[in-house]
């Protein structure tokens, strides 16, 4: 299964990064790839300029390489995650 591109998908990410203890951001940056990670404070950062697709792809990206336990998450986000985390083209 693929993920979807819109505005709910990109809430269902919002809603996992909560579970794990991140907060995401939504500012102006020059980042070079499109996100810049805030590993002690535990915040992601995404350029606001990326369109829907970028946000959803540097949120897939970034997720690959933070640690934690997903048994920990409830069943629904647990779901979307491994449906995520199993999109083909993905980095991580």
């Amino acid at each position: 299964m693929s993920i979807k591109y819109t505005p709910a998908t990109l809430k269902k990410f919002e809603e996992l990064y909560d579970e794990i203890g991140y907060s995401i951001r939504f500012e102006k940056g020059n980042f070079n790839s499109g996100y810049c990670i805030l590993q002690a404070k535990k915040i992601v950062v995404i350029n606001k300029f990326l369109p829907l697709e970028g946000r959803i792809n540097a949120l897939i990206d970034i997720l690959g390489g933070i640690e934690f336990d997903c048994t920990q998450l409830n069943t629904d986000v647990r779901h979307f995650y491994e449906m995520a985390m199993a999109t083909p083209g993905k980095q991580g």
